[in-house]
């Protein structure tokens, strides 16, 4: 017998699905709203939940981590109505075990839940000797359900030697998830070998890679071994893969297939056992429908991907870096650590963070240069583009309030049209949510990603927005 929660705002849909799985064995329990599903799943063991989208507090994909991380770790299954492809890639990017749309058929819904609780019986069983507990973190701070959804994977990979790309924005601490990836593999007491494709001239990158014989160019007096070389029986790690020329992509992928390859002037092939780890900020598949980079070489790369999410997405993480790095900084600087005030946080995770945990870092420098000589860290000792933008983010909240009406001049008229506070308060947000929408439009002259970037939403969410409020993007 399994446990399986359902989370839907239809009452008659989770009565149904009730039935059935009852007819099949199983305890059934459901919620109407995402507030007490959540609550629900933290109180009680379940195997599998039933997670519809578009709920009266909140949106199921955007909540589904949460889900996720609670202590029985259930498998979820996604069932909406309001289906299409960006939620449904955002439902399996989050880790859905699948996506349902309503109406469904019995068969699709108790097919995808017998697989979901064969999968589930079966890894139970062979779970593997590395655990979150035990994982070589190697400096990965946090314990929000996006990071942790993160080291699963590393555990898991790194007892392979499967080709992995690790993707994310600028800050988020790819290199650092690559060396845990060495650092929990069979490899792990030999090299790890990073390198930089953005910082290699263009004229000097094969030759780092590839090393040259001697004599093979003019101050070619002796031969030298490339990194691949170098990284032989450990791995290598290629940072901003998609840095690479074309004509490089070309080279390497052959290297790639055969773990061979020769030197610059070199006649002999020279064999290499080396782990690949790579990691972008770009998009390497728009790139390659551009043809900026080889879809065959991407191809490679990504057998197993694992995506970093920005700081903005996990900000419960932030006191926790901020404690671990501040303790850093005062034990190299040979003085007490510092205390932090009750708002200091509250302005931190109130800020978007575009450069991630490195802009975070930077800021702490900032603030141990200002604090000292002090024993406690205020707001005031942030730098002043933050204190500027917050202070600036208030007043604009402000203007998007509605003007209060004046008590002493309300009739007994008035309050016959006067609102309720449910429609007041959804037509208002609406409103707000659609200048909003229309001014992200032509500020970034309907750029997907750039208007992602500057208001934090994902690319999924801001579609959905946009065709909520019929915003084109032209």
């Amino acid at each position: 017998m399994a446990h399986i929660l359902i989370i839907d705002d239809e009452e008659m849909i989770c009565d149904s699905l009730s039935r059935i799985f009852q007819d099949m064995g199983h305890d059934v329990f459901y919620s109407l709203t995402l507030k007490e599903g959540i609550a629900a799943a933290k109180s009680k063991d379940f195997d599998v939940v039933f997670l519809d989208v578009r709920l009266p507090d909140g949106n199921g994909i955007e909540e589904l981590p949460m889900v996720q991380a609670t202590e029985s770790k259930p498998e979820v299954i996604i069932i909406t109505g309001y289906a299409d492809p960006d939620s449904a890639e955002l439902a399996i990017r989050s880790n859905a075990w699948d996506y349902i749309r309503k109406p469904a058929s019995i068969d699709a819904v108790t097919l995808s839940l017998n697989r979901a609780l064969q999968y589930r019986s079966e890894k139970k069983a062979s779970r593997s000797a590395v655990t979150l507990k035990r994982i070589k973190r190697e400096g990965i701070i946090g314990n929000s359900p996006g990071i942790i959804n993160c080291l699963d994977i590393v555990a898991k990979a790194a007892v392979s030697n499967t080709n992995i790309l690790i993707t994310g924005e600028t800050g988020t601490g790819k290199e650092l998830f690559a060396r845990a990836v060495h650092a929990n593999s069979a490899r792990s007491q030999e090299n790890f070998v990073p390198v930089d494709c953005a910082s290699l001239p263009k004229t000097l990158i094969e030759n780092t890679l590839f090393g040259h014989a001697k004599g093979s160019f003019t101050g070619a007096d002796k031969a030298e071994d490339g990194l691949i070389r170098t990284a032989d029986r450990g791995t290598l790690f290629l940072d901003e893969i998609g840095e690479l020329p074309m004509t490089t992509q070309k080279t390497f992928l052959r290297v790639l297939q055969e773990r061979r390859f020769r030197p610059i002037g070199g006649v002999q092939e020279i064999k290499s056992d080396f782990r690949l780890v790579s990691a972008s900020n770009r998009n390497l598949e728009e790139m390659a429908k551009s043809g900026r980079f080889r879809n065959d070489l991407l191809f490679r790369l990504r057998s197993v991907t694992i995506h970093l999410p920005p700081l903005r997405e996990r900000l419960e993480d932030i006191k926790e870096i901020a404690v671990n790095y501040m303790m850093k900084l005062c034990e190299s600087d040979c003085i007490g650590m510092k205390g932090f005030s009750s708002d200091f946080f509250d302005v931190m995770m109130s800020y978007n963070w575009p450069g991630n945990v490195r802009e975070l870092y930077g800021v702490l420098e900032w603030v141990i240069v200002q604090a000292f000589n002090e024993p406690t860290i205020f707001p005031k000792h942030l730098p002043p583009r933050i204190r500027i933008q917050m202070a600036r983010s208030s007043f604009e909240n402000e203007k998007t309030q509605p003007e209060q009406l004046n008590g002493n001049e309300a009739t007994e008229n008035s309050f016959k049209n006067f609102p309720n506070w449910k429609d007041f308060r959804k037509k208002y947000i609406a409103e707000g949510e659609k200048r909003y929408l229309s001014d992200l439009m032509a500020e970034t002259r309907g750029n997907i990603k750039q208007a992602s970037d500057l208001s934090g939403l994902s690319p999924p969410r801001l579609y959905e927005l946009l065709r909520k409020y019929k915003i084109s993007t032209k």
